[in-house]
């Protein structure tokens, strides 16, 4: 009997080791493989010591890196280390805010087939140079604010600006063309406040607002704002205009503000 009871039991183990085997090799199989995922190191962003090296690193940084973008947004301000060109922008860039950086100058490829900008703020920046035609390709922009910078002159406009800001510059009149914004029919806002200007550029029809306060106008003529003394014009859309700030005494020019609504904002003693 005892031979028997081995003998089963000898015949039960050679079953259940293949079984077992058979078992762990098909759960082995079932082992999902761990992917080995390999982490940047960003440290560099937190403590340049003013390595060169590493500056040429982080300009090499994809622009959503270094920038905020959201949604067609791109907000690049006060980068650090601080930002000394225009970033590459995604395609789909409507609105670029790159205020209070280093950027020096606007360059012919900085804007290239940017279709979808729609405005462009780099305030704050150190902007003294901006190539003829930087603007040129940007079919829809509508709001260009190059406020506090360094600007001695402007480069040719895009004709559908509806916003133009370049208030706190050292804009000269032999840098600013007579019929610079003439030709913007859609220009509402015009501030060019705070520069060296001594005239008053040609004003297009569609202004509301003008700002030219704390410049250096001595003189305008009845031709500046209206069409000389005729009482048949009036500027309908333009309810804001300020000369305060200027070496000019408006009262000597009674006739230049004819067509006005409103008198203009400034020194009339």
């Amino acid at each position: 009997m005892m031979h028997i009871r081995i003998l089963i039991l000898s015949s039960l183990m050679l079953l259940w080791i293949p079984t077992s085997a058979a078992n762990n090799g098909h759960m082995e199989l079932r082992k999902p493989k761990r992917d080995v995922v390999i982490i940047p190191d960003y440290d560099m962003l937190q403590d340049t010591d003013n390595d060169p090296a590493v500056y040429a690193k982080i300009d090499e940084l994809p622009t959503c890196l270094l920038c905020v973008c959201l949604s067609g947004s791109v907000y690049c301000e006060e980068v650090s280390p601080e930002m000394s060109t225009v970033p590459a922008l995604p395609k789909e860039t409507a609105y670029l805010y790159a205020r209070f950086n280093k950027i020096t100058k606007i360059s012919l490829s900085d804007f290239a087939d940017m279709a979808t900008l729609r405005s462009i703020d780099l305030t704050g920046n150190l902007i003294a140079e901006i190539d003829d035609g930087a603007f040129s390709k940007l079919p829809n922009l509508e709001e260009l604010i190059l406020a506090e910078n360094k600007l001695t002159k402007l480069p040719m406009l895009p004709s559908q600006l509806v916003l133009f800001n370049a208030n706190f510059n050292k804009l000269r009149t032999q840098g600013v063309k007579a019929t610079a914004f003439k030709k913007l029919t859609r220009l509402a806002y015009l501030y060019l406040g705070h520069n060296e200007l001594t005239a008053v550029p040609q004003l297009p029809e569609s202004l509301h607002v003008v700002h030219m306060n704390n410049n250096k106008i001595a003189k305008i003529t009845d031709q500046t704002f209206c069409k000389g003394k005729t009482s048949y014009y009036i500027r309908h859309n333009l309810d804001e205009v300020r000369l305060d700030g200027n070496p000019i005494a408006l009262s000597k020019y009674p006739d230049s503000f004819v067509c006005l609504q409103s008198l203009p904002i400034g020194w009339y003693n």
